[in-house]
């Protein structure tokens, strides 16, 4: 049974930091794209950061450039994402997400699977 179980969210001031996990089980995704996802109360969710199935490529969503970073490790089979300087619009529950065409590069939601249960991010003002 494949899972993608994301953790380390929870309550930071404005301007903290915080740093999520996301780790698969049941298969490896070496030879995927990963991404990071977001969906605040009563929006859809929105990708925020890709990374290539090697890890030597990343891309961020604009709202979130210079502030987040994606990295991953193969080994351990987790994909990770270091937040900093946090905005209250921020606040959201972020997901995990593994590409359904390998290698190549989508930042569409509906290009992504095995979402996970996510991890609630809240940023108070």
């Amino acid at each position: 049974d494949v899972q993608l179980q994301a953790f380390g969210g929870g309550l930071v001031q404005a301007g903290g930091s915080l740093r999520l996990s996301c780790a698969a089980s049941g298969r490896t995704f070496n030879g995927y794209v990963m991404g990071w996802f977001r969906q605040a109360p009563g929006k859809g969710r929105e990708w925020i950061s890709l990374i290539s199935s090697d890890g030597s490529r990343s891309t961020n969503e604009d709202s979130v450039k210079g502030r987040f970073t994606i990295s991953r490790d193969n080994v351990k089979n987790t994909l990770y994402l270091q937040m900093n300087s946090l905005k209250p619009e921020d606040t959201a529950v972020y997901y995990c997400g593994v590409s359904r065409h390998g290698r190549s590069w989508f930042n569409r939601v509906d290009d992504y699977y095995y979402w996970g249960q996510g991890t609630l991010v809240t940023v108070s003002s």
